[in-house]
């Protein structure tokens, strides 16, 4: 049957569809065919997936719940909270008779890597990450007055690299002086250093509100189809991507890091996000990109700009690369 919604919810028709092969409990469940999208009803997945779901406000929020983990999402919004943790989904959450619907697409690549993390099959170890100092050279990056956002990437990503080899990891940076490496050539170094995972470091700034605007995030790779959180027009297309073939882990090494980040500084949660970023897009390897604050904040950056604040900083992504390494690391039976 045919649904009709109006143009103030940005969709010219709505089809209920049948069941389209796909991977997971979401391909067992009624389709909804957006332009662009399917969609499952999310009680269904939930109901599938052990979760209890209610309204904590009719027709605008509700939350899902299982054991310890708790799922949180609104109406006509891309933000979702899982665990705690505030996660961007592709698509917004949409409301059809009364029922709210779920992206297939953010079910596979947002939720599931959280909820069921993936694993290294074949006994692969998490053991040698490159850090990617952002800019470099003739490229600052934001500048606040006479600081550079260069000079404090280096001096985090010199601080965490040496935090890993305490931690027993084998840690090394795509520059280590103030110097331009072009953003491909980045995720090329760590794919020639074998690297297990690739971090990208930098920090943030706002046009304005700079008064307002401050916490930490994290991106990783947009999934093919998929508009990035940062679009206004992108200008690689949305297609399948190197790194795509990282999805799941790129998901969830990005979850980790964000919750330890939250957890070790108290920070405003600005979520886990998308986007095809050079450093991302080509990356063989699970790759994330840390916004660690906002230097056009009067008073987040001067966290910044102390030494014992990115110490803190390091110790919390350190922390959060040893949980993903925990659990994408398959346990040997006895």
């Amino acid at each position: 049957m045919r649904v009709i919604i109006s143009t103030l919810l940005l969709f010219a028709f709505l089809k209920v569809g049948g069941v389209v092969p796909a991977s997971g409990t979401a391909s067992k469940l009624e389709k909804l065919v957006l332009p662009g999208r399917g969609d499952v009803r999310l009680s269904e997945w939930a109901k599938v997936s052990g979760f209890d779901i209610h309204w904590l406000k009719k027709d605008q929020s509700l939350q899902l719940t299982k054991d310890s983990s708790k799922l949180l999402f609104g109406v006509d919004s891309r933000e979702a909270e899982v665990n705690g943790v505030n996660v961007w989904l592709s698509h917004p959450i949409v409301l059809v008779n009364g029922n709210p619907y779920i992206s297939e697409l953010d079910i596979h690549t947002a939720l599931e890597p959280v909820l069921a993390p993936p694993k290294n099959f074949g006994g692969g170890k998490v053991k040698t990450i490159v850090i990617d100092p952002g800019h470099g050279g003739k490229d600052p990056g934001f500048q606040d007055g006479p600081q550079q956002e260069k000079k404090f990437t280096l001096l985090l990503a010199q601080e965490l690299c040496s935090q890993l080899k305490q931690a027993g990891f084998e840690a090394s940076l795509t520059r280590t002086t103030d110097t331009l490496i072009d953003l491909p050539v980045r995720p090329e170094i760590a794919k020639r250093r074998g690297a297990d995972l690739f971090i990208s470091l930098h920090w943030n700034s706002a046009p304005s509100s700079r008064n307002e605007v401050r916490g930490v995030e994290t991106y990783c790779l947009t999934p093919a189809g998929a508009s990035s959180f940062n679009a206004g027009g992108e200008l690689f297309g949305s297609g399948t991507k190197p790194g795509n073939r990282f999805n799941d882990k790129n998901m969830y090494l990005a979850y980790q890091i964000q919750k330890s980040l939250l957890t070790g500084l108290a920070a405003d949660d600005r979520g886990v996000k998308r986007a095809r970023y050079a450093v991302l897009r080509t990356a063989e390897m699970p790759a994330i990109l840390i916004e660690g604050g906002f230097m056009s904040h009067p008073a987040e950056s001067k966290r910044i700009y102390d030494a014992v604040y990115r110490k803190q900083m390091a110790r919390a992504i350190v922390n959060g690369i040893t949980s993903y390494k925990k659990q994408v690391e398959l346990v040997k039976k006895s």
